[in-house]
């Protein structure tokens, strides 16, 4: 299998890669095939995809941000079982991640992750891979030690529409095993992740300025 970064919408595997996301994701996930172009060009994120046999079967966005010291995972897709795509995409994103805070002169210290939680939003089928139910998936990053934090979370719809989406945890994955997390890191973060987007809901607005109100927030268990 071949891990292998996209960074331009004409690439023949991005349309296969923008294919896939629209079969298991729903709208309000997906950015528009045309309005990738500038994210893909964009050197601080990274697209990357896992092709077997010359077909795209699975896909990982994430970033790096070198001054908070932590990443992102955009998303993960799984495309068909039985082919350890999800460990493959896993391994190998984190080798990437690691070489990337090595070059600045870190040890990464942590990742966010949005996270469905099918106990309050059970509609998806994402594409009727049972490799991407949202059960699943909740259990599996939880072994992988992401916890919740303890935010009543909401984000800006992809379609810049100004609604907003509901249903997910914000999540987070600490290297070293702590429990709280500083909820002026989050406030930056989510500020800067969602700037790309100028519609945003005020129930967005509000939960991050309720931010600047705290000092620090909890990591659940998922």
């Amino acid at each position: 299998m071949e891990f292998k970064r996209i960074t331009s919408i004409k690439d023949p595997l991005f349309a296969q890669m923008h294919a896939l996301m629209g079969r298991v994701f729903p709208p309000e996930e997906v950015l528009a095939f045309d309005l990738w172009k500038e994210p893909l060009e964009d050197p601080g994120i990274r697209v990357f995809v896992a092709i077997h046999e010359g077909e795209v079967v699975g896909t990982t966005e994430y970033r790096y941000y070198e001054d908070f010291n932590m990443a992102m995972t955009d998303f993960t897709i799984v495309g068909r079982p039985g082919l350890g795509i999800g460990p493959f995409l896993w391994q190998s994103r984190q080798r990437d991640l690691d070489a990337l805070a090595e070059a600045a002169g870190n040890k990464l210290d942590g990742m966010f992750a949005e996270i469905y939680d099918p106990y309050r939003a059970d509609d998806h089928d994402f594409g009727g891979l049972m490799v991407m139910n949202p059960y699943v998936r909740r259990e599996v990053l939880s072994h992988m030690g992401y916890k919740r934090i303890d935010l009543t979370y909401v984000h800006p719809s992809w379609q810049n529409d100004g609604e907003a989406v509901e249903g997910l945890d914000l999540g987070f994955l600490p290297y070293d095993g702590r429990d709280t997390i500083d909820a002026s890191l989050v406030a930056a973060f989510l500020r800067r992740y969602y700037a790309v987007l100028p519609n945003k809901p005020a129930a967005w607005e509000a939960m991050v300025a309720s931010l600047d109100n705290e000092t620090s927030l909890r990591l659940l268990p998922l």
